[in-house]
């Protein structure tokens, strides 16, 4: 059979919505782009624990804290099923963190922003995370098998994440000035990098098109953002929060929520490693792999005399 051949009967398959499956044939590109696009999400679960982390400690109630480390808890196993998936490409979990760790390998650039207060805990649960599962949701159905399972899962605990985000603001909002005016100052220095969340404009992205006609994604990256903001708009009015966009406006004629330009200038930035974060989140990351080590060693040790012993 020859390579045309070869990528028709692929085309074909997910044109009928066929799942492709590690031990299938795939194109190289296919292959390639589903790595990059499956480790950024598991780098960005992982790396996504450090802000909210720091906060557990500091948690106002029992409550609060409890809450909040089950989702970090939760975060971190999505890393793992998202590392899994990864592994059933040819790529080894090793290889793909030593990629994160030298900066081969990206994340998403929301978190290279500082959670500095309680509210940012909400805002993050709210817009992050809600912006996350707007993307996600679409993933449930992407054309990679491995990768469309895990998603499954993952977004049933990132709705629970989202609606703690959420109560956590309401209940600020519906507090002391004070605490009113802190979940406004959480809104207005994360809405920008949510929306940012979603990448590069349609016109900037060079893997989209491909992408879509592969089914391993399903929206652009415009489509969903601005699917977020319409959604993201009426939450904002029930909790008495302003969105800091002056040129946020219905547009009867579209349908949609007309908004400002996104600073693209700022995500390259953050994209390229010069965010107010980056070098913090990797030193984290990289410092704790190399702590972890001996413990990664032992377990490599017993597993290997366990196996002599049975062999034996």
């Amino acid at each position: 059979m020859t390579q045309a051949e070869k990528e028709r009967r692929f085309q074909e398959k997910i044109d009928k919505e066929i799942k492709i499956e590690p031990n299938d044939w795939m194109p190289d590109e296919y292959r390639q782009t589903l790595v990059r696009q499956i480790s950024q999400h598991a780098h960005s679960e992982i790396v996504g624990m450090l802000p909210e982390g720091n906060w557990i400690t500091r948690a106002p109630n029992l409550r609060r804290k409890a809450v909040l480390l089950a989702k970090v808890q939760d975060e971190a196993g999505h890393g793992l099923y998202l590392y899994s998936a990864v592994e059933t490409l040819g790529t080894s979990r090793e290889q793909t963190i030593d990629d994160l760790h030298s900066g081969k390998a990206k994340y998403s650039s929301i978190f290279n922003y500082p959670a500095l207060t309680w509210a940012d805990i909400g805002a993050i649960g709210w817009l992050v995370d809600g912006a996350a599962i707007m993307n996600q949701v679409a993933l449930c159905r992407t054309s990679y098998g491995p990768y469309a399972r895990a998603m499954v899962k993952i977004c049933k605990e990132e709705s629970f994440h989202q609606r703690q985000g959420y109560e956590s603001l309401m209940k600020l909002c519906s507090g002391t000035p004070q605490q009113k005016a802190m979940a406004q100052d959480a809104m207005n220095r994360f809405w920008w990098p949510a929306l940012m969340m979603f990448g590069p404009s349609d016109a900037a992205s060079t893997h989209s098109d491909q992408s879509i006609k592969w089914k391993i994604k399903r929206f652009t990256n415009d489509e969903l953002r601005q699917s977020f903001v319409d959604a993201t708009v009426e939450q904002a009015q029930i909790l008495g929060l302003t969105i800091p966009d002056p040129n946020l406006k219905w547009n009867e004629e579209r349908g949609h929520y007309d908004f400002s330009e996104i600073n693209w200038d700022e995500f390259w930035q953050v994209v390229k490693g010069n965010g107010p974060c980056n070098k913090e989140r990797l030193a984290a990351r990289v410092k704790a792999k190399e702590e972890g080590m001996w413990v990664r060693e032992a377990a490599t040790a017993f597993a290997k005399k366990r196996a002599m012993k049975q062999s034996a």
